[in-house]
């Protein structure tokens, strides 16, 4: 192992990934709209049915459901916090 190449590994910016993420997800949105991300989902969906048949399982919805009713209970905690218009 090279200890420089190591260093230089270790200390590179590990934002710039996500960084470069956000760009390319705001660059298709701009250019595509929302069927962009809808068509990446789906993508990702048909990939995992593929890899994983039986996915998801009955724990994995139950989690599933779990986040969505955690999200949905902190959006209604905001949901008066900006005036309507």
């Amino acid at each position: 192992m090279d200890r420089d190449a190591l260093r230089a590994y270790a200390g590179r910016r590990w934002s710039a990934g996500a960084d470069a993420d956000r760009r390319y997800w705001a660059a298709r949105h701009r250019s595509e709209g929302s069927a962009a991300t809808v068509a990446a989902a789906e993508a990702l969906w048909r990939h995992m049915r593929e890899t994983r048949p039986d996915w998801p399982d009955a724990r994995e919805r139950a989690a599933d459901l779990e986040h969505h009713l955690s999200l949905k209970r902190l959006l209604d905690r905001c949901a008066g916090v900006f005036p309507s218009r």
